[in-house]
């Protein structure tokens, strides 16, 4: 339901505790933040999901496994949408890396959000004794100004990885302090428990982030100076290891910082569960499709919502799954077409792999295929909600990282996990991935024995 926050509401009373959920732009943030909503929703307590009204909206509609509109304590609270948007450049010649530009436009929307978050604020705190802000990494200057309410506290939300965050922070700390490299392995093996590492090489943040983007995240910790404990998106069974790295790391620079993990928080019964007709009547086509398959016989091939591939890099693609001879979903989209426009795959060929291959132009329920019995595997661009779905649900993964922290929880998928195969090497990155590599890989994945 949409919030107003009106007085009216329960007459003067104020309650015990409201959460507020202060949500990044991007699908990949706005959903966790959503699933968190419903897992403390279930303590009964008041959630208001505060974003742009297409966000809102956004979130909504692709939502799967449960309705955040049946949540009777869960409130959204829309802002206007920013007036005048930004358009970034539809030109297929731009590199995987130049694709992220389209962030720009973004950044500069959520920084916009200041204003209306902190008067939200204030007007939640007349309301209530206690306000608990939970705020997504990214948007840390947004709710900055939660310390001029004395009843209110913040806890950032971290989406990535704790092997991503450990990694980086890591990095940083050694580049401020000018430590030689030999300092820095001796300091890695303080930090993390005996038996593990972080692998040679890991990918730079230059090769990953555009400089927009990292002066925009360093922004973002240069503010983050009023949190109460961070919360990380992950749990223990996965990332033990680099959990304590980053409780050991915020004790020797003397910060104190409680922290959780708790995630993955997804509706591992999904709504497709039960036997209402009506949602089986409105289940997406893949999934029908789906239902008619031998079990483990099918690779999803995804790269979220935030990636961009080149025509050529579409084309081989296309043919490697052809030639693979596995079945296949593949949902295509580019964060670079503008609203109405669609991918542009071989012609013909969605006619030459009917019966073995399904193409999706559209959003399609990424949870309930990777649950799917007949799934068999993932290539995946490797965002970390992707990676938590696969192993939710047990199903190996092929890497192909694109832009962003996809590099480095690449590694922590091949490396360090060891849950999934190489398909793009980071270090041949601005090459074209052949049909015949991606035929290779798709056919260890899904039919070799290992």
């Amino acid at each position: 339901m949409t919030s107003s926050l009106n007085p009216s509401q329960n007459n003067g009373i104020k309650e015990d505790v409201v959460v507020v959920m202060v949500p990044f732009l991007l699908q990949g943030h706005l959903n966790p933040l959503l699933h968190i909503s419903r897992l403390i929703s279930s303590y009964n307590l008041p959630i208001h999901y505060i974003c742009y009204t297409d966000k809102i909206k956004q979130v909504k509609n692709r939502v799967h496994g449960w309705d955040p509109l049946t949540t009777s304590n869960i409130h959204f609270h829309e802002f206007p949408n920013p007036p005048s948007r930004g358009q970034y450049s539809s030109d297929k010649s731009l590199s995987e890396f130049e694709s992220q530009k389209f962030m720009i436009p973004l950044l500069e929307e959520s920084l916009m959000l200041r204003e209306p978050v902190g008067a939200f604020l204030l007007e939640v705190s007349k309301k209530t004794r206690r306000v608990v802000v939970i705020y997504d990494s990214l948007m840390a200057s947004v709710v900055q100004d939660v310390v001029s309410l004395p009843n209110a506290e913040a806890y950032c939300f971290n989406t990535s990885s704790a092997f991503m965050i450990s990694s980086m922070y890591l990095e940083d700390e050694l580049i401020r302090l000018h430590l030689p490299s030999f300092i820095g392995k001796f300091v890695v093996r303080f930090l993390l428990p005996r038996g593990f590492e972080f692998p040679n090489n890991l990918p730079s943040y230059k090769s990953s982030f555009i400089p927009e983007f990292m002066d925009f995240i360093i922004m973002q910790h240069v503010h983050n100076n009023f949190c109460s404990g961070n919360l990380y998106y992950t749990c223990k069974e996965i990332e033990g290891p680099y959990l304590d790295v980053l409780a050991r790391f915020d004790r020797l620079l003397g910060r104190g910082t409680k922290q959780w993990a708790i995630g993955p928080s997804l509706p591992i019964a999904t709504i497709n569960d039960d036997d209402d007709q009506n949602n089986m009547i409105h289940r997406h086509e893949c999934l029908k499709w789906l239902d008619k398959q031998e079990p483990n016989s099918v690779i999803l091939v995804s790269f979220g919502t935030t990636t961009s591939l080149s025509t050529d890099q579409i084309k081989e693609l296309a043919i490697g799954l052809e030639k693979s001879q596995q079945k296949f979903i593949w949902i295509v989209s580019d964060v670079l077409l503008k609203e109405g426009e669609q991918v542009q795959i071989p012609k013909g060929y969605e006619d030459r792999v009917q019966g073995r291959g399904v193409v999706v132009k559209d959003w399609a329920p990424q949870l309930e295929i990777l649950r799917h019995s007949a799934t068999g595997g993932f290539l995946s661009h490797c965002g970390w909600n992707s990676i938590l779905e696969c192993v939710t649900m047990g199903v190996p993964l092929a890497t192909w990282p694109m832009v962003f922290d996809h590099p480095r929880i690449a590694v922590l998928v091949t490396n360090v996990l060891k849950i999934g195969i190489q398909v793009k090497d980071w270090e041949r990155r601005d090459e074209l991935i052949t049909s015949t590599t991606i035929e290779t890989a798709i056919r260890k994945l899904m039919a070799s024995p290992q």
